[in-house]
């Protein structure tokens, strides 16, 4: 098996998030033991985003970074597990809704593919890119 970041590179869909993880230094954290559960955007969430907003992420580091803790949660955390719950804490400190009711919601994104597993995680692929706030 490989971990978060090689699943992610692998799979193809999800070069934004990659070019950002690294832009944001975040690449050994990914690659660490952890566990982690990430909700990970494709590039079709990406797309999603207004013009020009990437670029700005890109060049603004520290909100970058911040936007993309938000999407990391501590721990192994499945999708029944997560119904569960009803509310993470990511590890950006924000509180996420998870829904579960009417097929699987994170905050305001459909989780497209859940459950994917990780040497040091579990990956959920996300519709949206998921804003604070």
């Amino acid at each position: 098996m490989a971990d978060i970041v090689d699943i992610a590179v692998g799979a193809g869909s999800f070069s934004t998030l990659v070019t950002a993880v690294q832009a944001a230094n975040l690449v050994e954290t990914l690659k660490s033991p952890g566990p982690f559960t990430v909700f990970a955007p494709n590039d079709d969430a990406f797309a999603k985003l207004p013009p020009g907003t990437i670029t700005t992420l890109v060049q603004n580091i520290p909100q970058l970074t911040r936007i993309l803790c938000y999407h990391v949660v501590p721990g192994k955390l499945t999708k029944a597990e997560l119904a569960e719950l009803g509310t993470v804490t990511s590890v950006e400190g924000s509180t996420i809704n998870i829904n579960c009711v009417d097929g699987f919601e994170v905050k305001n994104a459909t989780v497209l593919a859940a459950d994917i597993e990780a040497d040091n995680g579990i990956i959920h692929v996300i519709d949206t890119v998921i804003l604070m706030g």
